[in-house]
């Protein structure tokens, strides 16, 4: 039995970059003898292993046949005979199919220390093209690293398109992959790879409709990279980029990616406000409130600092804008509605004179900073 540390903490580890999980390719063993050497099994659809110490995860040697289109449409077979290239030749780009054994020695049967120091980004086989995932892969790959993507390998995840693979995709698979790409240091990167290969409008139809247009297209990407920049949140970079979008294409896509509430929420009230908030240096002291009310923002602070974060993200004149939000928020925060309710003689009024109440707070506090 023989065990490598193979897969992205090589990689990292080659690039010298910070290693944060370690995944084992296992050789030569049976799950009986992992079970026995105190390894506890976790793996659903092959046989994969947590370290009895570490508790990293060992898979054992394994080769795939495709059976059926889609994501799931594999057969695995995991054996003690299966060797450690037949296990790296699965694997989808040549950077990510290097192993690394007990002392420290590279295992690199298909080059991809050369293509690591190139720059490159290659498909190891022409295996690549049954699993349309591995295009999201690529995309969100050339985020992290600014990568090249190989000629060969450009071309075939057109073809993957062209023949419908990427219409395979389930919805969470789609958003775990484009969210993780979003999270990268360069997000538009991955958008201009799904565009480039035709993935993107089958995948997020309202997102490149929107990059069909030159200037607002490039804004867009301009804020999400802005956003990025500023190290937000996912929610934020995503509503970023639709907040141009009008809100039912920004909810067709949130249903169309079953998006979680947080990130659909979000991205919805960019699409509604963001236009007045990047004018809130400009804007008088009642449109502010309306603003105010219509986020929540006085039950919900911290997602109304998400949609200004949102809304300002590459905005030249964002500093002015968000002072004033915040100056207006602050003034309608501070007011006793407590103290309002107390003194009201029905509930229906309560509601009412807390408002009136805020928003006489705000005109005064902004009175001379119009």
């Amino acid at each position: 039995m023989k065990i490598y540390a193979v897969g992205g903490a090589v990689r990292d580890e080659l690039l010298g970059l910070p290693v944060k999980d370690r995944d084992y390719v296992v050789v030569g063993a049976t799950p009986e003898a992992m079970i026995k050497l105190g390894y506890r099994p976790v793996g659903r659809d092959f046989p994969v292993f947590l370290h009895p110490q570490t508790h990293e995860e060992h898979a054992l040697a394994r080769t795939e046949r495709k059976v059926a289109r889609g994501y799931h449409g594999f057969e695995f077979h995991a054996a003690p005979e299966v060797t450690l290239e037949q296990d790296l030749a699965r694997r989808d780009l040549t950077i990510n199919a290097i192993a690394k054994d007990a002392h420290g020695g590279i295992i690199d049967p298909f080059h991809g220390v050369a293509d690591l120091k190139a720059g490159v980004l290659r498909h190891v086989s022409p295996a690549f093209a049954e699993d349309p995932v591995r295009i999201l892969r690529v995309a969100r790959f050339v985020a992290r690293f600014g990568f090249a993507i190989a000629t060969e390998t450009r071309d075939l995840m057109r073809q993957m398109v062209e023949a419908g693979e990427a219409d395979a995709l389930v919805a969470e698979r789609v958003w775990q992959e484009v969210a993780r790409g979003l999270m990268e240091k360069k997000p538009s990167r991955m958008l201009a790879v799904l565009r480039e290969c035709g993935a993107l409008s089958r995948i997020m139809p309202q997102i490149d409709a929107l990059l069909d247009d030159a200037s607002a297209g490039a804004a867009a990407l301009h804020a999400l990279d802005a956003a990025a920049a500023a190290d937000a949140a996912l929610e934020v970079r995503f509503a970023a980029l639709l907040r141009v979008l009008d809100p039912l294409a920004v909810q067709a896509l949130a249903d169309r990616l079953k998006l979680p509430a947080a990130c659909r929420d979000l991205a919805l009230l960019a699409a509604r406000h963001a236009n007045v908030i990047a004018d809130a240096a400009q804007i008088d002291a009642d449109t502010l409130y309306e603003i105010l009310e219509a986020a929540d923002a006085f039950r919900r602070p911290g997602r109304f600092a998400e949609l200004v974060n949102a809304a300002l993200a590459g905005e030249a004149a964002a500093e002015p804008a968000r002072a004033r939000l915040l100056q207006a928020l602050a003034a309608a925060a501070a007011v006793d509605a407590g103290a309002i309710a107390r003194n009201s003689a029905g509930s229906a009024a309560i509601g009412e004179r807390v408002s009136a109440a805020r928003l006489e707070a705000v005109r005064k506090e902004l009175k001379n900073t119009v």
